[in-house]
């Protein structure tokens, strides 16, 4: 059994017991979440997709952990022009493990 919810914008395919890194969502360690914004469930009778969610359907979860991405480097330069400049990113996540899928 698997879903697909929505959540920051972005789509995750998920089933019971997987953990997953999603954006970041403010909670703490321990606290339960409930995402309401199901797009597809699928059971041992089939696929059952929404329009545009389906009704009813919802995945429980559970905050593992807050935690940041890899470092990614920005470097800025134009030839020439003696301009360098250098800066880094860090995408904050949260880690995530699905508890149950109710549809």
């Amino acid at each position: 059994m698997y879903a697909i919810i929505k959540t920051g914008g972005k789509q995750y395919k998920v089933e019971e017991g997987q953990e997953v890194y999603v954006e970041k969502l403010d909670l703490e360690p321990g606290e339960t979440v409930e995402f309401d914004q199901v797009k597809a469930v699928s059971t041992e009778d089939g696929l059952t997709v929404g329009q545009p969610t389906v009704e009813d359907a919802t995945v429980t979860a559970k905050v593992v952990a807050q935690t940041k991405g890899d470092k990614i480097i920005v470097f800025k330069y134009k030839p020439k022009n003696n301009y360098r400049k250098k800066t880094g990113h860090r995408q904050p996540y949260t880690k995530i493990k699905i508890d149950s899928i109710k549809a």
